[in-house]
């Protein structure tokens, strides 16, 4: 019951925030009953929404063409490290737009940012790729998808009479969706295990892991308020230290 308490609680903050005077106690409820739902949607749903978020987002998006010094430099990187991780294939693309970032989402959704490969080499992007695939393969995006989706639904007191729960996201709802989500933050043990997996996968793969180390290093030596992952994805230096020690016990 403290569960549902705490859910009922950010809908009534949620409201006051966003001044819905008018809201009824019913209302409330409902609100909190429908960020409860979030916690709780199907891997089905989850990857669902993933592929109408991603769809959206993509929409928005300008996409680097297929003939692209980005997208073929992309390319060359994902062939390295494979179409797919854990049964789930990977859909890569460019956005074109100068903020240092990369995602994934849950149904394999992997954007970069040309921003990001503008101040990476490639084995640095490929290490930021097998980070956020380790988000992916270790559940981490899916339960930051519930989150997300419950904090909206709560937000916006988005109706759940229906069944299917995604049906019922608007466009515009499943491009703000997965705005959320990818601003989202991950907990310092999440990011600890997604910095990991991509160690194991480069290493698997023959591929040099020198690069998670020097590309975290570039992210650490920037301003942390400039956006993208300097912002989602903190402690970048204490996390390159962690990968120097394990990179250092194995040589």
């Amino acid at each position: 019951m403290r569960f549902f308490t705490a859910l009922t609680a950010v809908a009534l903050s949620s409201t006051l925030l966003f001044g819905c005077k008018s809201m009824s106690t019913e209302g409330l409820i409902h609100s909190g009953s429908t960020a409860m739902e979030g916690a709780t949607l199907t891997d089905e749903e989850v990857i669902s929404m993933a592929d109408k978020s991603c769809a959206q987002m993509d929409a928005k998006a300008k996409i680097a063409s297929p003939d692209s010094v980005y997208s073929k430099r992309l390319a060359r990187i994902a062939d390295n490290l494979g179409d797919e991780v854990d049964g789930t294939s990977i859909d890569y693309k460019v956005y074109l737009t100068d903020v240092p970032n990369a995602f994934a989402m849950a149904n394999g959704c992997v954007r970069v940012y040309s921003g990001l490969m503008d101040m990476m080499n490639d084995n640095e992007v490929t290490a930021v790729l097998g980070h956020e695939l380790g988000h992916v393969a270790l559940g981490h995006v899916k339960s930051s998808m519930q989150t997300a989706y419950a904090a909206y639904a709560a937000r916006s007191a988005l109706a759940s009479s229906s069944n299917d729960k995604v049906a019922a996201l608007s466009k515009s709802q499943l491009g703000d969706l997965g705005e959320k989500f990818i601003n989202a933050q991950f907990s310092q043990s999440q990011e600890a295990a997604a910095d990991n997996f991509s160690f194991d996968l480069l290493g698997e793969r023959g591929i040099s892991r020198k690069g998670q180390i020097t590309g975290l290093e570039k992210l650490a030596s920037l301003d942390g308020n400039a956006g993208g992952l300097l912002s989602t994805h903190p402690a970048s230096a204490e996390r390159a230290e962690n990968m120097r020690e394990r990179l250092n016990e194995e040589t």
